[in-house]
């Protein structure tokens, strides 16, 4: 059990408390600002979606957003940071509301297309190789809508013009199986390994695994990364954690299910995760109720938490367990494990 833990957020992950049912509760806080915690909380990467790096960027030429791109890299090297990857933010554009690469209407999906390859045009310039994927509008809320055989055909078609577009550029696949529509064409881990095996250049395709995402699947976030990893495939992680089946809570990591979150550590550290670059995102945020001033301890938490429950896995008596499991003794197995972490 060896794994290198370096850590990242995105700056969304300090934001305003504003939901769907009321407005914002904290003032913003500017990008450059962000940037000057990021050292202060223990954190050497930056998550980006790619108007983060570049705002306003489908009023700009292809230019202009290079040149506004290497603008951040240069505050990413004052502060001794780096981009993890680039997200393209396919969801909040009025061509969108009915998905991207599955739209109906193909200007667009030509939109959707166009704007990956933006994308990665900014990730090539912030020094980043890799591109995450959520593919948040690509389903339904009535099955009639769309022919999901055609829909998955187009997010395959969309990830070979970004393969193309860039020989070198990696694509981490970020599955959720609803919200924000009621049905996902790609729910699972499973499916987005799959959906990679259509693609032009499989070896290209891995996944980013959100603890959340796959809660609400009705799943266990240590077993889907134990999937991944047996296909040499998780290229990243967004933990945090989640109360139940409903929407995408985004919570400090481990503070609803410690003992979830211990199982997370665990296989992480005994594959070696981080020891090919890989880096330990965070996806988490911050109580609405909570001021200015404690607006980034849910990211400091999380992190704390993680480093945590990694010396508790590096501690657990690991010839004990598999004497018990050789003993199919998985009662005393139980108790042993929650001993160990309420000690």
């Amino acid at each position: 059990m060896a794994g290198e833990f370096r850590f990242t957020f995105g700056p969304w992950n300090i934001h305003e408390g504003a939901d769907p049912f009321g407005p914002k509760v904290r003032e913003s806080i500017e990008f450059g600002k962000k940037l000057k915690l990021y050292k202060e909380l223990g954190f050497d990467g930056v998550q980006f979606h790619d108007d983060d790096a570049v705002p306003d960027m489908n009023k700009l030429s292809n230019e202009q957003i290079v040149k506004a791109a290497k603008a951040v890299k240069a505050k990413l090297d004052e502060h001794g940071l780096i981009a993890e990857f680039v997200a393209p933010r396919l969801w909040e554009d009025p061509r969108t509301i009915d998905g991207g690469y599955t739209n109906n209407d193909p200007a667009c999906r030509q939109y959707a297309i166009d704007r990956s390859l933006r994308a990665v045009d900014i990730a090539n310039a912030l020094g980043a190789k890799l591109m995450v994927l959520w593919l948040a509008r690509e389903g339904t809320y009535i099955r009639e809508a769309k022919d999901s055989k055609v829909a998955v055909d187009r997010i395959v078609e969309a990830i070979n013009a970004i393969l193309v577009h860039d020989p070198d550029i990696k694509i981490a696949i970020e599955p959720k199986p609803n919200e924000p529509m009621d049905q996902t064409y790609i729910p699972t881990t499973g499916h987005a390994l799959a959906l990679g095996m259509l693609t032009s250049d499989p070896s290209r395709i891995g996944v980013n695994i959100e603890s959340a995402h796959v809660i609400l699947a009705g799943l266990d976030p240590s077993d889907e990364m134990g999937f991944a990893l047996a296909h040499n495939k998780l290229w990243s992680v967004h933990l945090n954690d989640q109360n139940g089946l409903k929407f995408d809570e985004d919570k400090s990591f481990g503070s609803v299910d410690l003992r979830r979150a211990f199982n997370q550590v665990r296989i992480l550290d005994k594959y070696d995760y981080g020891k090919d670059g890989h880096w330990v995102g965070l996806d988490v945020k911050t109580m609405r109720t909570q001021k200015e001033d404690a607006a980034t301890k849910h990211l400091r938490n999380s992190r704390e938490i993680f480093l945590k429950l990694l010396d508790l896995s590096r501690r657990l008596n690991h010839s004990k367990v598999n004497e018990l499991i050789k003993a199919r003794d998985y009662e005393e197995l139980d108790l042993l494990i929650m001993k160990h972490i309420l000690a």
